[in-house]
Order: C-alpha cells, then sequence, then structure tokens
C-alpha cells in the first residue's frame, strides 16, 4: 500500500476528528442514535460492500429469503454505527458508567478456571469475532476484571491511529502491534493471563488453515493455535452484543477451549482452530445482524475452487 501523503493524512484526521467531536458532544443515546441512522445510509451509499455483504449471507445462511438477508445487511450498517456512536463517548465514560452500558455474562466456572491458570502462569486467549462492538468488549472488561492487552493492527494514518490508541488505553488498556508480536502477546498470557485477539478475518494461505465456517472452508489465522499451544493457554471466544431488549451490551462467551494435544503439530493446529472458529460461528448464529459482513471472509479459496465473491456478485 502507498504511503499517504501529509495533506491526506490530515484530511481524514480532521474528518475524523470532526466527527467524533460533532458525536461526542450529544448525550450517549443521541449519540447512538445518529450515528446509527448515518451509518443506515452506507446500505444505499455504498453499492460495493452492500452486495459483499449479501453474498456472505447467502453463503452463510442460504435457506434464509432476501427480505431476511436485506434486514441482517442493514443490521450490520447500524451495528458499525453504534460501535462509532459508543467510541465517540469514550472521553466521557467513567468505570462506575460502563457497568451500566455492559453487561458480563462469564460463567462463574469459567472464571474460576482463568484465575486458576493465572497462578500458574497460564492463561485465557479471548478470541472476539467483529460480531457486536469489540471496542466496547475490551473497554468494558477493564471495570469487569481489570486492564487487558490485544492485539491490533495499526492505522495506516498516524494521527487517526494516536487518537484511536489514547482513547482505547483510558481505562490502562494496552493494544499491540500485532505485526511480529508473538514474543510480546507469549510474555502477557504468562504474566498477565489474558490476551484479546481478533480472529474471524481472511487471510493468506501462508499464514492460515482451511476449517469449517458456517459450512464452508475459511481460511483462518493460524495464530490463536500456535500461541496457545506455546504458552499451554486457553482459548475463550466472546462477543459484547447489543441487547436491544436491556438497551445495553451483553458479554456472552462460548464454550472454554483447550488447544488440541496430539503429538502432530500440523493436526493440532488444524484441530484447534476448527474448535475455536465453530464457537464464533455460533456467537455470530445468535447475533447475526451484528457481524461485519461487509468482509469479504471467503475470499481466500483452497487451490482450485473459484472466488466466490465474482461467482456470486
Amino acid at each position: 500500500m502507498a504511503k499517504k501523503s501529509k495533506p491526506q493524512v490530515w484530511l481524514e484526521y480532521a474528518v475524523v476528528r470532526g466527527l467524533l467531536g460533532s458525536l461526542g458532544l450529544l448525550p450517549r443515546r443521541a449519540a447512538l442514535a445518529a450515528a446509527t441512522t448515518f451509518a443506515a445510509g452506507g446500505y444505499y451509499l455504498l453499492g460495493g460492500l452492500r452486495r459483499v455483504a449479501m453474498t456472505n449471507i447467502a453463503i452463510a445462511f442460504p435457506e434464509k429469503d432476501q427480505v431476511e438477508r436485506v434486514r441482517l445487511v442493514k443490521g450490520g450498517f447500524r451495528n458499525l454505527g453504534r460501535i462509532l456512536g459508543e467510541f465517540s463517548q469514550f472521553p466521557k465514560a467513567t468505570s462506575e458508567g460502563l457497568k451500566n452500558i455492559i453487561e458480563f455474562q462469564v460463567d462463574p466456572s469459567v472464571y474460576a478456571e482463568y484465575q486458576r491458570l493465572k497462578t500458574e502462569g497460564r492463561g485465557i486467549i479471548i478470541v472476539s469475532p467483529h460480531l457486536g462492538n469489540w471496542e466496547m468488549l475490551v473497554f468494558g472488561w477493564a471495570t469487569y476484571d481489570g486492564p487487558m492487552s490485544y492485539l491490533a493492527r495499526p492505522l495506516d494514518n498516524p494521527l487517526l491511529e494516536k487518537l484511536t490508541a489514547d482513547l482505547r488505553k483510558k481505562f490502562g488498556n494496552r493494544p499491540i502491534n500485532k505485526t511480529n508480536s508473538v514474543m510480546t502477546a507469549a510474555r502477557v498470557l504468562r504474566e498477565e493471563g489474558l490476551l484479546g485477539i481478533l480472529a474471524d478475518v481472511n487471510v493468506h494461505p501462508k499464514e492460515g488453515v482451511f476449517v469449517p465456517f458456517f459450512g464452508v472452508p475459511a481460511c483462518t489465522s493460524t495464530g490463536v493455535a500456535l500461541l496457545a499451544m506455546r504458552t499451554n493457554s486457553a482459548i475463550l471466544p466472546m462477543c459484547g452484543a447489543w441487547d436491544e431488549e436491556k438497551q445495553h451490551y451483553v458479554a456472552v462467551h462460548g464454550k472454554l477451549i483447550y488447544a488440541a494435544d496430539t503429538g502432530d503439530r500440523k493436526l493440532d493446529v488444524l484441530g484447534t482452530t476448527a474448535a475455536f472458529t465453530a464457537e464464533v460461528e455460533k456467537l455470530i448464529r445468535r447475533f447475526p445482524d451484528q457481524w461485519l459482513w461487509i468482509h469479504k471472509r471467503w475470499k481466500t479459496r483452497p487451490p482450485g475452487e473459484p472466488d466466490l465473491y465474482r461467482a456470486k456478485g
């Protein structure tokens, strides 16, 4: 990717800073309403992303009719707006206030296991899909249990990267550059006991393995499995989804997973990756209108298979 010019960097920063600043002046509920309304327009204005989302939903839910698919795509756009609205409120956030915004439904036995692993110098990798509000999930965890370190890909605009990183660190959370981060991530798990990773995006075959995702092979990063195997850590799929009835977020999780240990490294990586991906799929099925459908999750194909996006529009 070509390096951005200085005027481009400043223009992007000014636009984002202005948008966040404007939303930040509003009360939280008004900011969410404005941001979701704004993002909902993306369904009509961003035809390319809309087509990607419709293709993804056709792959994941072939049984759903057109009306239901459109509802899910529109929900996905609105969810992005909700994330933006919440992000604009982060400068005003307080620990007490967050307790009323996100509810952690963590199984007591899982939390006890997490504490036990920490005392043994091991840890839990929280694997979150781009589902619900992953920013709020990390933000809220700081008040539920304590600050969290998590892997993040830096933005290609240094001014925006500093802006977002400063907001994310408000309660002590620490974003870690995911590039060449294996040693740092392993140390975090051993010393702090917890590491967050977003692990539901398409990757290059050199970085992943094909595992079933909604019944279709999806190239999925091996990083989580390898890190769990290296540090003898557990994996906990989790998301922070919006509950319309409660009017706040609920942090829910799937099954606690331990890395496979058969002695065959390749099979162990494949099995562990398939196991947590299956749990991630369950979370998405639970909140299908809050996933990032605009991402080409099935872009990388096994050798000989056609491009699903070209074939299906």
